[in-house]
């Protein structure tokens, strides 16, 4: 019964993978004209966005989220007996916290990029 439970925090951790190389398939807004090498230049920021590997900001992201998740189960329950389900609970939101936080590092990544290459980025 404990696997059924969990079930939810699995799913979970599937979509955060997923989606994790969302933000390097960003299309900036810029200002006027696109111009020939628009594309060729746009899939150039992308792939270095996704080639940016930001696995160990966001397991950091995770792990923190858990050990302040069962420290503060422990100090306001003053006992231990949940502890793994906050940790688990903590993991999760970490990790949540950590996927969109590279996603919009990599967005940065792809804007950056475009603006490099002479392009007006506005968003």
């Amino acid at each position: 019964m404990r696997f059924v439970a969990s079930l939810p925090a699995i799913a979970a951790v599937f979509t955060l993978t997923a989606c994790t190389n969302s933000g390097a398939n960003y299309v900036p807004v810029i200002d006027g004209a696109a111009g020939p090498t628009y594309a060729a230049d746009l899939n150039a920021c992308q792939a270095l966005a996704a080639s940016s590997d930001g696995t160990g900001r966001v397991a950091g992201t995770a792990a923190a989220g858990g050990a302040v998740a069962g420290a503060s189960s422990v100090i306001w329950n003053d006992n231990s007996d949940n502890l793994g389900e906050a940790v688990g609970v903590g993991v999760l939101a970490g990790l949540t916290a950590g996927a969109i936080q590279e996603n919009q590092r990599r967005e940065e990544i792809v804007k950056r990029c475009m603006a490099g290459r002479g392009y007006k980025v506005i968003g």
